[in-house]
């Protein structure tokens, strides 16, 4: 078993940065993948971002690309988000996730642990 907690959300104006971190409990959280995800109002649950176990490998959504850094710390039992140059389109509920096989990264249905999530608001 596997709990995710995130912090760090909250509201800032276009073109700021917020980080965003996901505690982990559990000795086993540097043999899972971790993932964020985000969920906007009426709309799907999307990728944003992940990383492989060893922290080496990372993944990145097209629209988040050169702008968000996905981070691990595993003598934290902490993964991170680092978002810069925030959109208003970044508006969501942010959440992060752990992953046993990484077989997909992308795909929501490959994680087998979710945190509650934490709000992102940017202004315009």
């Amino acid at each position: 078993q596997v709990q995710l907690v995130e912090s760090g959300g909250g509201l800032v104006q276009a073109g700021g940065s917020l980080r965003l971190s996901c505690a982990a409990s559990g000795r086993t959280f540097r043999s899972y993948a971790m993932g964020w995800f985000r969920q906007a109002p009426g709309r799907e649950r999307e990728f944003v971002a992940a990383i492989s176990w060893s922290g080496i490998n990372t993944y990145y959504a097209d629209s988040v690309k050169g702008r968000f850094t996905i981070s691990r710390d595993n003598a934290k039992n902490t993964v991170y988000l680092q978002m810069n140059s925030l959109k208003p389109e970044d508006t969501a509920v942010y959440y992060c996730a752990a992953d046993s096989a990484l077989a997909d990264p992308r795909q929501v249905y490959e994680y087998d642990y979710w945190g509650q999530g934490t709000q992102v608001t940017v202004s315009s």
